[in-house]
């Protein structure tokens, strides 16, 4: 299984105070120093975190994945196109949200969303769909021709009681297997942490993990390289002991 991590709140530090550090190329450096397999950065339309000279300097340093998350908005397709991101996954977008909240709705945009994968790929991109674990929404993706979906862990991470999270993981099983059986890559992420990251790598289906605020936050107390040795070895237990 894949580790991509996202240093987002490295550029949220910087931008607090609009500055410039901590810059997220020193990060993307550290997590390819612990050998994580990719990074992750999420290019939003308010630039609130991440801004586009970010992008070129980590695709351009970097030797590992590049992960771009991005939304549908015509400029970051274009900018997209431009970096040539070994990975573009996508997500919706709202202004006032604090993070991503839930999955994209492929149905709801079918025509926009498979003219925007046909676009990526036709530059060599790898497309992802960030979706929740609904067999409807899977087969959309299908239908867009995208190479793999990303399962929204969000519901399974945000679950109040045992049952209500063992409810979800069972959702989220269920969905990497169908997806799967449609011939398309399965990774996961959103709201995963140090407490909560085995179950979910423990699914054999799912390929690729991707961690951003846990990480981050745990690199506060312990630094970046040690905080993605830290998950990379719960994620090693989950799949293999």
């Amino acid at each position: 299984m894949e580790l991509g991590v996202n240093i987002d709140h490295i550029a949220t530090i910087r931008q607090a105070r609009m500055t410039n550090e901590p810059e997220p190329i020193y990060a993307a450096l550290l997590v390819q120093e612990a050998l994580a397999d990719g990074i992750t950065v999420h290019l939003r339309e308010d630039r609130r975190h991440i801004q586009d000279k970010d992008v070129y300097q980590i695709k351009e340093i970097i030797k590992i994945k590049l992960n771009l998350e991005m939304s549908l908005n015509k400029e970051i397709v274009e900018i997209a196109k431009d970096v040539k991101p070994n990975q573009a996954t996508l997500v919706p977008e709202k202004r006032q949200e604090i993070t991503t909240e839930g999955g994209l709705d492929v149905l709801k945009d079918l025509k926009r969303t498979k003219n925007v994968v046909s676009e990526l790929k036709d530059k060599g991109i790898f497309v992802s769909l960030f979706i929740d674990p609904d067999n409807k929404q899977i087969d959309a993706a299908k239908n867009v021709n995208a190479d793999a979906i990303e399962i929204h862990t969000g519901s399974y991470a945000n679950a109040k009681t045992k049952n209500e999270q063992a409810k979800e993981l069972n959702r989220i099983i269920d969905a990497a297997k169908y997806a799967k059986s449609l011939g398309l890559t399965v990774h996961a992420g959103h709201g995963l942490t140090y407490e909560n990251v085995k179950p979910i790598a423990a699914i054999k289906e799912i390929t690729e993990l991707n961690i951003g605020h846990s990480i981050i936050a745990k690199s506060v107390f312990v630094g970046i390289k040690e905080a993605v040795r830290l998950m990379r070895q719960l994620i090693y237990e989950a799949r293999w002991k």
